[in-house]
């Protein structure tokens, strides 16, 4: 079968926005709509946007240390063989059309013809294969999102433009996930250096996309200008600057001094004052992402589920919602959104209430019992641990209140502020810690085996390190199935168990709040992270 633009999984855009706004009814008071800006005439060339983010990005999608604030760069300047579309679907990138064949276990993608890198060379199927028989599928390089390609056996050139991806089993959501951060990396740069130091990632490096790094400055900004070699048209903005603003009640000073063009609002209390500023519209987006508590699986304190599921009636998440995200989100007790519709169980919404009593009742029963001072004990040690924070969005305040929550049960969490950098080295990459509150987006497609597949831990993005053969079959089954309704089946029961076995324990599905310039026109109704792809198609009115 040939998948051009649409995906046989995809979900339709107007249905999830319709799905987030269910979920907000069903959860917090909805919050007030939003506005947008409105296309101001015909497309105009020029002119410099810029976007703040919160900490010097690593430009290399592969890269173990290309976390969140390398997504926006790296989505704008390395292309892949399909890109998130505007409906969501997988739509063409770098390949122009794939089939799979008839018995599952293979992919052919043809390539565009014609496309050069940014410093001349062309680009091919050779470009392709070496990004992931020489990068992604070596295991000691630990390639950030590997794991989502586990299925994945060897890429073989067929020809300059045809490559074809052989599987160890069916693998039908491919195209999704080559969408998202899967941008091919070129061979004749990168064929002799390490993944991890190469100068590449800090520097000027060598991509495909419709703009190229002209200059990166670290602690201050990464300029963008027109990669001339680009194949597709060219650009309408002259510039993209993003700038290292940590902090982000600076981001929002610049925003409303007007040195912003267009950025995520992480602090949502923010979104009335934005609203009236002359000059700005707040437009509000879907997001097929969650937030979560990891407790490292390595700590026998946790290995025991009435813990993990006794914490999740000890957190007030609905008072989260409220405190930091200003309404704008739901519960969760899975780790698929309410914005795959067709896949999200919302039986399971109301699965953990907010229950101090049941929290001690199941505490007590995995053995631990009130010590003189009200601290929980067992074997004569209290329950204390501590929670690595990273300073980074909300992260800092609702850690501040699961501490708060965790003591009323008698747990004591001591908070380990840290730059979001080092956090991300310690917590993320080297795994060294006991408890952390972070957050996942992925791809729109519920298939979450590189997430919660036990080959994923270590290395991997399983970050709680948890284990279970039966988890480790559902997500095989939901990578195989092909039919639409059998992989509702199947993700159906991973939710349900996923949820009353915990491998991470489910705080809330956020919405993403985006500050736009009404100058501003172009920019798709996508995350910001993914109307990245699009960054081409954006344009300035002249003021």
């Amino acid at each position: 079968m040939l998948f051009q633009v649409r995906h046989p999984f995809a979900i339709p855009a107007l249905v999830i926005v319709g799905a987030l706004l269910v979920s907000a009814c069903t959860g917090a008071a909805q919050p007030g709509s939003s506005t947008s800006p409105s296309a101001q005439g015909a497309p105009v060339a020029g002119g410099t946007v810029t976007i703040p983010i919160g900490a010097d990005p690593t430009l290399n999608p592969w890269s173990p240390n290309a976390f969140v604030e390398s997504l926006f760069i790296n989505r704008a300047i390395f292309e892949g063989l399909t890109k998130p579309g505007k409906d969501l679907a997988p739509a063409p990138d770098l390949a122009e059309s794939w089939n799979t064949a008839a018995d599952g276990l293979s992919w052919t993608f043809k390539l565009r013809s014609g496309v050069k890198w940014s410093d001349g060379n062309a680009f091919s199927a050779d470009d392709v294969a070496f990004t992931f028989n020489d990068i992604v599928l070596k295991p000691d390089l630990g390639a950030q999102n590997r794991a989502s390609y586990a299925a994945v056996k060897s890429v073989t050139v067929v020809d300059p433009n045809t490559v074809r991806f052989d599987l160890s089993r069916k693998f039908a959501a491919l195209p999704s996930f080559l969408a998202y951060n899967s941008g091919i990396l070129p061979k004749h740069i990168l064929s002799s250096n390490p993944l991890t130091t190469a100068s590449f990632n800090k520097g000027v490096p060598v991509s495909t996309g419709p703009f190229k790094v002209e200059k990166y400055t670290s602690g201050q900004s990464v300029s963008l200008v027109r990669n001339d070699n680009y194949f597709g048209p060219k650009p309408y903005l002259e510039k993209v600057v993003f700038t290292v603003v940590p902090d982000p009640n600076t981001q929002i000073a610049q925003a409303l001094a007007g040195d912003v063009t267009i950025m995520i609002l992480d602090n949502k209390a923010a979104v009335d004052r934005v609203k009236t500023a002359n000059g700005l519209a707040v437009v509000s987006r879907p997001l097929v992402q969650y937030y979560w508590l990891a407790l490292n699986q390595t700590d026998t304190r946790f290995t025991d589920v009435r813990v993990r599921q006794a914490f999740v009636h000890a957190i007030d998440r609905q008072a989260i919602i409220k405190s930091v995200e200003s309404g704008y989100g739901s519960i969760a007790n899975s780790p698929i959104t309410p914005a795959l519709a067709a896949y999200y169980d919302p039986s399971l919404a109301s699965k953990y209430p907010y229950d101090q009593a049941k929290a001690k009742d199941l505490l007590a029963q995995a053995g631990w019992t009130p010590g003189p001072d009200g601290v929980l004990q067992k074997n004569g040690q209290p329950f204390k641990f501590t929670m690595d924070v990273g300073q980074r969005g909300v992260l800092e305040p609702v850690n501040a209140l699961i501490q708060q929550d965790l003591k009323k049960v008698g747990v004591i969490a001591e908070l380990n502020t840290m730059e979001w950098n080092a956090y991300i080295q310690k917590d993320v990459v080297r795994r060294e810690y006991t408890a952390t509150v972070n957050w996942w987006t992925y791809p729109s497609d519920p298939d979450v085996f590189p997430y919660y597949h036990s080959s994923a831990a270590g290395k991997g993005f399983n970050i709680p390190g948890y284990q279970d053969p039966k988890l480790d079959d559902l997500l095989v089954q939901g990578q195989s199935a092909s039919d639409l309704d059998a992989r509702k089946a199947v993700y159906k029961q991973l939710q349900a168990y996923t949820s009353e076995t915990l491998p991470y324990l489910f705080l809330w599905y956020p919405q993403e709040i985006d500050v736009i310039s009404t100058s501003l026109n172009g920019v798709p109704e996508l995350g910001l992270r993914d109307a990245m792809h699009y960054l081409g198609e954006w344009w300035l009115a002249k003021k």
